[in-house]
């Protein structure tokens, strides 16, 4: 199902949130991942790989903006 484009980012940020608190490193609980969610949980960190190079320009101006307003 796809994400209204009005609240598009709100509900994908919800569910990445779900996913990083997976953090792979229980082997019980990785033991149960189908090999196709296996798959799908590399893609999206390849994934979040990318979106961070494509905007490193826009988080370093967010970065920078924040060190200002706490006067750093």
């Amino acid at each position: 199902m796809s994400n209204m484009s009005y609240c598009r980012f709100q509900n994908t940020l919800s569910d990445l949130y779900d996913c990083f608190e997976f953090n792979g490193e229980d082997l019980e609980e990785n033991d149960n991942l189908s090999e196709e969610e296996t798959a799908a949980r590399l893609r999206i960190l390849l994934l979040c790989r990318k979106v961070t190079e494509a905007h490193e320009d826009e988080l370093e101006a967010h970065d920078a903006a924040s060190r200002a307003r706490a006067g750093l």
